[in-house]
């Protein structure tokens, strides 16, 4: 199985600072802050795909999606307890992780189970801009009907 790392592709800036910033990584190593959480984009069928997001300890309150044309925003913060900890090694950082989505592609469901954001998606593209199948006639029926049409 090949894995491929589209990450640095997803960001969105207007002007050519983002090609500045896909070098900076390729040459330097990913930005850690940019690491988090970790996450899958899977194709399960022809239209239909997953985005799963590693959020162990998040709650369904503490994360927000949103979807903006073909930008989907995933946002996450813990809610702070005020507890007194001798060691804090639990990370309790907020994230924010972009996706870029092609077009007509819509958010379907949403849920957390056993540690992981798991969101559908799927493509449903516009009848009117589907493909087409266009019958092919003999030539005379063809003049015919144009006939028929022009004479009505």
């Amino acid at each position: 199985m090949n894995t491929f790392n589209f990450a640095p592709l997803m960001q969105t800036t207007v002007g050519f600072d983002r090609f500045e910033r896909l070098f900076e990584q390729a040459f330097n190593g990913v930005d850690a802050s940019n690491s988090f959480p970790h996450y899958d984009i899977e194709k399960l069928e022809e239209n239909k795909y997953r985005i799963t997001l590693a959020i162990a300890g998040f709650s369904k309150n503490d994360i927000e999606i949103a979807q903006k044309q073909n930008q989907l925003v995933v946002k996450g913060e813990l809610k702070k307890d005020g507890g007194t900890y001798l060691h804090h090694g639990i990370a309790s950082r907020r994230f924010e992780r972009r996706f870029q989505l092609a077009d007509y592609v819509e958010v379907v469901d949403a849920g957390i189970e056993n540690g992981l954001l798991i969101i559908d998606l799927a493509r449903e593209i516009p009848e009117a801009l589907r493909p087409r199948k266009i019958e092919v006639m003999d030539k005379q029926p063809l003049l015919e009907k144009l006939k028929d049409k022009i004479a009505a």
